[in-house]
This record gives C-alpha cells, structure tokens and sequence, in this order.
C-alpha cells in the first residue's frame, strides 16, 4: 500500500512539472537544460521532466508608475515630478535573455530619463508643452528597450509639484496679466465710445430735426424717475421770433 502511494505522489510530481496551462495573454519561455529553446503557448503546454522548465512571460500592456523625481529646469527652478509609463513585452524571448528584471530596468531607465529631459527645458515650456516632454519620453524610453523585447506605447507626465515660493510668485503674475487685460479691454472700450459719439455728434450736427429729437427722447427718460427735478430749457429758436417782435416795437 505504501508503494502505491509512493508511486502515485512521484506520478503527481512528474504530471505537474510536466504539464502547464496557459492563458490567452501568457507566453512561455522554454529552458532545455538552462539553454533557451523557444517560446510557446498559450494553451497546454507539455514538457520533458526534470529536463525543461518553463518562465511565464504576461504579453499584456504594464502600468508602471514612475516615483517622483527632483528635477532642476533650464531656468534652475527646482521642482518634483512623477509619470506613468505604458509598455509590453513584445518579445518574450529577449526579455528573458536579454535582461535580468525587465520591470526593474524599464523603472530605472524611466527615472533617469524623466530628470534629463525634464531637465532641458524651462519652466514654461514644461508647463506649456506637456505633449512635447510626452512624446519625447517614449521616443527615448522605447529606442533604450527595444532590444530588450519591450515596446514603450505611451509616456505621460502625471503631476508637476513646484515650490510653494514659485506657486505665490506664478500666482502674482497670472494676476498681474489678468489686470493688465482689464485695463486695455477697458481703454479699448472708451476708444470705441468716443468713435461712436463723435460719429452720433456729427450726425445729430447735420439734422436739427433729429438734435430736436434727441432732446425730447433725454427728456422722456428722465421724466420716468419721479425723484428727479426737471428743468425745461427754451431752445433760442423757439423764443427767438418773440425776441425780434418785442424789438421792432421798440
């Protein structure tokens, strides 16, 4: 009985190293002896025992946030950035052979590339031109691992973290730019008034039928608050018949 039972657990033990399951998004970097002899799966893979083993390799796309990094600008402001970065193993092959820890290197290679780059623009270009810093991130990042078997799909700058001095001092500026918008928008407006009331002067000039108008339209408005007290000048035209009869009587 305990021969049997000592044959079925040596049974399992070879089953179990000799047959491997995959899913759909894993692939198998086969070790013949220690020496890499290609990659399988998915689905059921079999394997020669105590002779072959196998390395699973995730085919998915990784997110790998990148910690935050003290970075010095072209201008010298210091500041605090962090990303994230989107790659595959396209090649699971060399990212076994090739490198030791493809997640470890592809991490460090992130790290070192956000301070130089970031590092080679000033301040408001970074601010300004996120996409710019983005795209050359993963052109670097990608040509530094494609002989890993790594493809970089996509790099972007998650958060940019500047002194509290160099917030209060953007701060004062934006208010600043703000304030002097105010003021042309507001001389471009008295610009505009004085075209337009010199325009209706010149052409209330040309039509003392049309000045009469005005007139009595000043009038009517002022008339609808109650509060106010209305004085009713004469215009000189109106008195000036009476003015010449009172003379010639004279």
């Amino acid at each position: 009985m305990e021969f049997i039972i000592g044959i079925i657990i040596i049974g399992g033990i070879i089953g179990s190293s000799m047959i491997k399951i995959l899913n759909d998004w894993e692939r198998g970097v086969v070790l013949r002896l220690g020496k890499a002899v290609g990659v399988r799966g998915p689905g059921l893979i079999l394997l020669i025992p105590f002779v072959e083993r196998m390395i699973k390799i995730d085919t998915r796309t990784i997110t790998m946030d990148v910690q935050p990094q003290d970075v010095i600008t072209k201008d010298n402001v210091s500041m605090q950035v962090n990303a994230v970065v989107y790659f595959k193993v396209i090649s699971p092959m060399e990212a076994i052979t090739k490198i030791e820890d493809y997640y470890f290197a592809t991490s460090q290679l992130a790290q070192t590339t956000l301070r130089s780059v970031m590092g080679q623009y000033h301040l408001d270009d970074v601010l300004e031109h996120r996409d710019k810093i983005n795209a050359a991130l993963q052109v670097i990042l990608d040509k530094a691992t494609e002989s890993w078997g790594i493809k970089v799909t996509m790099v972007e700058v998650k958060q940019i973290d500047l002194p509290k001095e160099m917030q209060r001092a953007m701060a004062r500026e934006a208010e600043a730019e703000r304030e002097r918008r105010a003021k042309v928008i507001s001389a471009e407006g008295e610009v505009q008034r004085a075209q337009k009331l010199q325009e209706a002067s010149n052409t209330l000039a040309g039509s003392p039928s049309a000045l009469q108008l005005a007139y009595l339209q000043t009038l009517t408005e002022i008339a609808g608050d109650k509060t106010n007290t209305i004085l009713f000048p004469l215009p000189l035209d109106i008195i000036k018949p009476f003015m010449e009869m009172a003379k010639k009587e004279n």
